[in-house]
């Protein structure tokens, strides 16, 4: 069987040193982190706000997340399987320690990807790769759609990686 060609990413050491080893394991603790912050918030504009102000571009926690992801994907523990153009997987099941979320995510380059219900609602972290990529229109940051939203998500403008938290993993694809 052929191996998989992964997606290059540069090294992006940090003034100059290198960068702490990312695994699975470092990058669930850095989602636990931020999903304690998240338990019991209703997913809707505000929280959309908050994550933006506090954890959007920029900042310490989206670029550490971006690094993770990054990693991730290069070393290829993230976006393991591949389907319709889309490169994608889920890394973590709900669990307590990640306040009941799971953790998917997904590498598009200006695509489509197919229709699906939040039952509970959804948050995305929109990391762009190539060019301005954006999310259903959104920039580099959060999005968070509420519960029984619907979408069909769409990176245009270049490629993208996003970071799905899903309450109780629930998702609902459109047949």
């Amino acid at each position: 069987m052929a191996e998989q060609t992964r997606p290059a990413y540069p090294s992006n050491p940090v003034h100059g040193a290198e960068e702490a080893a990312v695994t699975p394991t470092t990058f669930r603790a850095q989602i636990a982190e931020l999903a304690v912050q998240v338990q019991g918030r209703a997913l809707d504009a505000a929280l959309d706000a908050w994550l933006n102000a506090h954890h959007g571009a920029g900042s310490p926690t989206f670029e550490a997340l971006q690094r993770s992801c990054r990693a991730g994907v290069r070393d290829g523990w993230l976006c393991d399987r591949e389907g319709g153009g889309i490169r994608y997987g889920r890394i973590f099941k709900p669990a307590a320690d990640l306040a009941g979320f799971s953790v998917d995510v997904v590498d598009m380059r200006d695509l489509a990807g197919p229709h699906h219900t939040h039952p509970l609602g959804e948050i995305d972290l929109i990391m762009p790769v190539e060019g301005d990529a954006q999310f259903d229109g959104r920039p580099a940051g959060w999005c968070v759609y509420g519960p029984g939203s619907a979408h069909r998500p769409t990176v245009s403008r270049g490629r993208a990686l996003v970071l799905y938290l899903l309450p109780q993993g629930q998702i609902q694809f459109t047949r």
